[in-house]
């Protein structure tokens, strides 16, 4: 485990970055530390994807929502 201060790390941190995909890297600033974690992506793209449900098909359009709120801030200034 290597720890720095937080000058040393902003002078060099590409060093620190490649250094931590091998070993622990810690940047002590005052009272705590934070810890540099190498974790690769993965190659393959897992990106979660989600089909469409009944909230979505019950939306309303953005041309009704502002048609909608056209008339709600119409009614409270008729209110005054």
């Amino acid at each position: 485990m290597t720890v720095i201060s937080t000058q040393e790390f902003v002078a060099n941190q590409n060093m620190y970055f490649n250094m931590a995909i091998n070993q622990d890297v810690c940047i002590k600033r005052n009272e705590g530390m934070f810890y540099i974690r190498y974790n690769p992506v993965a190659e393959t793209n897992n990106y979660l994807c989600f089909e469409p449900d009944d909230e979505f098909y019950n939306s309303i359009t953005m041309e009704e929502a502002r048609r909608k709120l056209h008339l709600l801030v119409d009614r409270l200034y008729a209110k005054k």
